[in-house]
């Protein structure tokens, strides 16, 4: 199957929620949420990630993981990540409880689409405007690599890259270690969108895309860049692309901060 195949196959049974005017929606990406350890990428974000996602309850947002929640190659028990990073999987319980969360897998969790509560793909439609309804996977469906034979790929990370890169050496299979592995996944990404005439919304390249005019392809980043995490906020029938970092007072206190760093761009 080429890429265009494998994202029309994802969205001919993605399930479609509503997109208006009234619409709150956080799309965040790529947590690689681990066990704890020295290899746990997601550690380093944990309180900055935790920070906003309490905003994002607290203001009424529905939560929508477009995959990669779990880094299910690095580790083979899913139970140790969800003990480590218990306050997280509670306060996703709590949008949960409220029928404000939906989970996407991508290539790093995708034994999760065994389980009923993921899917690869979601619509949010809008009703009075159709060609302007929201298209939300993972992306790794522009990799035959990290899609069809995510086995193989999966067995090259545990095994192999994954030991090297504790000694420093960089995975150059990844979308999101390897520039040119992403350009290549980010271009088939955006040329599905542009032929299917799609507003196109993915992940795992963990770069985040905002345009500056109205496009078809935009990418939430991820919640493992070195001092940060990003991710695109869908309020008002526009979509904004935020920063969360920690930042210092004058006084020496820190605090997490929200920034702006692309967008809003109107879509309704």
């Amino acid at each position: 199957m080429s890429t265009s195949s494998r994202l029309e196959h994802a969205f001919a049974q993605a399930p479609v929620l509503p997109f208006n005017m009234c619409s709150r929606y956080v799309l965040v990406s790529d947590c690689h949420r681990g066990v704890g350890t020295s290899s746990d990428n997601f550690l380093k974000n944990r309180h900055l990630y935790f920070a906003a996602l309490e905003h994002y309850y607290r203001n009424g947002f529905t939560y929508i993981e477009l995959g990669d929640g779990e880094e299910l190659w690095e580790n083979r028990n899913l139970r140790n990540i969800i003990e480590i990073h218990s306050d997280v999987y509670d306060l996703l319980s709590c949008f949960d409880s409220r029928n404000r969360l939906h989970l996407i897998y991508g290539n790093h969790d995708i034994i999760r689409k065994k389980n009923p509560a993921y899917h690869e793909a979601l619509i949010l439609r809008s009703e009075a405007f159709p060609e302007r309804s929201l298209y939300l996977t993972h992306g790794h469906q522009a990799s035959l690599l990290n899609s069809t034979f995510w086995r193989v790929a999966r067995f090259l990370v545990r095994y192999f890259w994954n030991p090297l890169e504790n000694l420093g050496f960089l995975d150059p299979t990844s979308a999101a270690k390897n520039y040119k592995v992403k350009e290549k996944c980010e271009e088939k990404l955006r040329r599905f969108a542009e032929e299917n005439h799609y507003i196109l919304i993915t992940g795992h390249t963990h770069r985040p895309v905002m345009p500056e005019e109205p496009a078809y392809y935009y990418n939430t980043g991820s919640c493992v860049h070195p001092s940060c995490i990003t991710c695109i906020e869908v309020e008002r029938g526009q979509l904004t692309l935020v920063k969360w970092s920690m930042q210092a007072r004058p006084d020496r206190i820190l605090y997490v901060e929200r920034e702006v760093i692309g967008g809003p761009i109107e879509i309704l």
